[in-house]
């Protein structure tokens, strides 16, 4: 069993790593077989050294899974769910920290590098293909419908 001394260091040095949520950090602490009020005591230290911060932890996540993993806003808040976060803070940092026309700017470039790759026997089966793969992503219904019925002189280069 690891002491409270050896556990805080490291709990530390993981919170200091990379930006963690809530969720992630209980499971470590409780990984290592400490008691509910140690973990408690622990994560409270945490958050008062600014070492855990859900809002922070939020916006980076977000962040990440736009510009890097191309996600769509769906995707992103269903994620962040699982992790715990709770569902104003998810809101708050959606809204504030996604740059709407770089968003639409990674759906339309996804959605140009599908069309060139989608077979279809026709235009209807194409842009549902296309609507698919972008719903898959998490991106919503009326953000795809920009693109996807757009001329195809949008999607050429």
């Amino acid at each position: 069993m690891i002491t409270d001394k050896d556990a805080l260091t490291r709990i530390t040095a993981y919170c200091a790593l990379a930006e963690r949520c809530l969720s992630d950090v209980r499971l470590k602490l409780k990984k290592w077989e400490l008691p509910t009020q140690q973990i408690d005591e622990m994560v409270q230290w945490l958050q008062n050294e600014q070492y855990l911060d859900e809002e922070r932890y939020c916006q980076a996540f977000v962040k990440d899974k736009y510009r890097f993993a191309k996600w769509g806003e769906r995707k992103i808040k269903q994620a962040l769910q699982q992790k715990g976060v709770s569902g104003t803070v998810v809101d708050r940092c959606l809204h504030s920290t996604i740059d709407e026309e770089e968003y639409l700017a990674i759906l339309q470039q996804l959605l140009k590098a599908k069309r060139r790759i989608t077979k279809g026997k026709n235009e209807y089966e194409i842009n549902a293909k296309l609507i698919r793969f972008a719903l898959g992503r998490g991106f919503v219904m009326k953000d795809i419908l920009r693109f996807v019925h757009a001329s195809d002189q949008a999607y050429e280069e």
